[in-house]
């Protein structure tokens, strides 16, 4: 049994934001990205005491070079860099699932810590077929477009409750109780990682439960930028995109895999 666990950087224990920054400026960034390596190594910790054979490691915010590798444990491959041709470096339909660590609630959400649809500098919101997502429900379609099923997601209780509500199925971690953007009572990191590693477990356990997420396509996809002259600029010939008002722009999609 493969899998491929995506580890973004906002979502786990003990993190959140400053005011004014972004999280790779926060004084809270070198804890963020250790922890993100500790709740990894839980995530295949798990994998591995289930019986996986492969675990992948997907080393996935921002420009995807975020942490020490040494660090990651010895059994694991990692996928990291930018520029691959889609999201999900390397899955294809040889993988028997896919899992969420350090994810966000979309953009929008209240209370939730950091909430932000892949960059919260560029966009208030991204929709697919007229319906609001984030980065957890697109990057499952994504995946359930070749074929592997998400099945387990680690983040704030507000992302956990968007998984939730795409894929009433997935197993899911709630790492911390979001009460605002920069702000948040956590589980203890170390308890939080324990967590997360029993529950990859039941994951695996609860594999034939589990159902390929997807968008019905070919869709729509519509992105609200902040400034009027991102809009402007995505929306300039030659462009698939069409601009409908001065911030928003929409195109047409043939497949998940033409998300960003």
């Amino acid at each position: 049994m493969k899998f491929m666990v995506a580890v973004d950087a906002e979502g786990e224990a003990c993190v959140v934001g400053s005011p004014g920054t972004t999280l790779y400026n926060s004084p809270n960034w070198d804890f963020a990205w250790r922890q993100a390596v500790r709740e990894a190594n839980a995530a295949a910790r798990g994998l591995f005491d289930a019986g996986a054979t492969q675990v992948v490691i997907w080393d996935n915010h921002g420009r995807g070079v975020n942490w020490d590798y040494d660090l990651i444990d010895s059994r694991c491959d990692i996928a990291m860099g930018a520029g691959a041709p889609r999201r999900w470096p390397g899955l294809d339909k040889s993988f028997a699932g896919v899992l969420f660590v350090g994810y966000h609630a979309t953009d929008n959400t209240p209370e939730a810590v950091l909430a932000h649809t892949y960059s919260s500098i560029d966009f208030q919101w991204v929709k697919i077929n007229g319906v609001e997502v984030g980065e957890i429900a697109i990057d499952a379609a994504i995946a359930g477009s070749v074929g592997v099923p998400a099945i387990f997601v680690a983040s704030d209780d507000k992302g956990v409750a968007e998984a939730k509500r795409f894929m009433p199925h997935v197993q899911t971690v709630a790492t911390k109780k979001g009460l605002g953007w920069n702000v948040c009572i956590s589980k203890h990191p170390k308890r939080a990682a324990d967590e997360i590693c029993q529950g990859t477990k039941r994951a695996v356990e609860r594999l034939k439960e589990m159902k390929l997420f997807k968008f019905k396509m070919p869709g729509t996809m519509e992105v609200r930028y902040k400034r009027i002259e991102l809009a402007q600029m995505a929306a300039r010939e030659p462009s698939p995109w069409v601009r409908i008002d001065p911030f928003t722009v929409r195109r047409g999609i043939a497949r998940s895999s033409d998300i960003f």
